[in-house]
């Protein structure tokens, strides 16, 4: 068959119309999910597009106005706190019409903007921008040319946008209270090397304010690395070889607190007894058997679901700004546990 061919043996509206025994302009309303359209019309014509294979153009629907697709940007595809994120996000749009694409951006504000801009030359409805590190003028600017939520930035002044957060401070003042609580006193951070980022910045405060609160502000110790493998490894290797070991490292994400225990576990100590660690998101690899890590869940899907919800809303017409805040809670497992207290 030609290209030509192919282009005019395309199902269209029409097509769906005439099998449906409806008129085009009832196909029209279910397809942009219009007010007052009945759940039997819906189905009926439902029904006629998955038997003709109908797949409307992005193009064209977005001349129309809505291209019913979202555009999504994570930082990386390694942490696995993503996935619950996404999850949410999938689970909010399943009963939509609403798709969304994904891009990466390797943490970096170049790949980021170039990303968004590519989405909104595309035509997506609106953006849900995750772990983002662009500042105020920038997220306003993208807000004012497509609805807009981001998942953690904290932002609560923001007017433009709608933001969904973990208390991030005070998760980090869950665990120094824990580790505290337990006996560990010479308690460090692992942490981003990252001057934008907003949950950093609250949980690297957090963590200060909990020592403090400890009595613990003379050991209050902030190491930060890239989320590069290698580097990762070296600074964790520094931190338990000096001179000043700590006796606990609470780390950012889990996927900084299991390589921490690798590394740990390598140089002879033992964890929790030498060596407490604890992470931070309570993704699926906290409960295997080989890391028991200790975790702050800030309820991943939850936040994809709502930030979902958010940003429909917002290309609906919402204009009133919403700022959504998880309450974390601390997951105990054997990694922040000593013997002496778990027997």
């Amino acid at each position: 068959m030609s290209d030509k061919q192919g282009r005019d043996s395309r199902v269209t509206i029409r097509d769906v119309a005439k099998d449906a025994g409806v008129s085009v302009a009832a196909v029209s309303k279910v397809l942009r999910d219009a007010y007052g359209v009945s759940d039997a019309l819906r189905a009926n014509v439902r029904a006629s597009m998955d038997k003709l294979d109908y797949r409307p153009l992005a193009a064209a629907r977005g001349m129309r106005g809505q291209t019913y697709t979202i555009g999504i940007v994570l930082p990386d595809l390694r942490n696995p706190f993503f996935a619950d994120i996404m999850d949410g996000v999938n689970t909010a749009l399943e009963r939509t019409q609403y798709r969304a694409m994904v891009g990466i951006s390797q943490s970096s504000v170049e790949t980021e903007m170039g990303i968004v801009e590519s989405m909104i030359d595309r035509q997506m409805d609106g953006m849900l921008m995750i772990g983002s590190t662009e500042d105020r003028k920038n997220l306003d600017i993208i807000a004012r040319r497509k609805p807009l939520v981001t998942i953690g930035h904290h932002d609560p002044e923001a007017t433009t946008f709608d933001t969904v957060n973990n208390h991030d401070q005070q998760g980090a003042m869950l665990v120094v209270k824990h580790l505290a609580v337990n006996g560990y006193r010479k308690i460090a951070m692992f942490s981003l090397v990252s001057g934008t980022s907003t949950i950093l910045i609250q949980r690297e405060l957090g963590y200060r304010r909990g020592m403090m609160e400890a009595g613990l502000g003379k050991h209050i110790n902030i190491t930060s690395s890239s989320q590069i493998l290698r580097e990762v490894q070296l600074n964790a290797r520094r931190l338990l070889t000096g001179p000043q070991r700590p006796d606990a490292i609470f780390c950012w994400t889990d996927l900084i607190a299991l390589e921490v225990i690798s590394v740990a576990r390598e140089l002879g100590l033992d964890i929790p007894n030498d060596l407490a660690v604890v992470g931070y998101d309570n993704t699926m690899f906290c409960d295997f058997a080989q890391n028991n890590l200790t975790s702050i869940d800030q309820s991943g899907e939850q936040l994809g679901l709502q930030a979902a919800r958010l940003l429909i809303e917002r290309i609906k017409g919402r204009a009133v700004t919403e700022h959504f805040v998880v309450t974390p809670r601390i997951v105990v497992r054997q990694s922040s546990t000593p013997a002496a207290i778990s027997a």
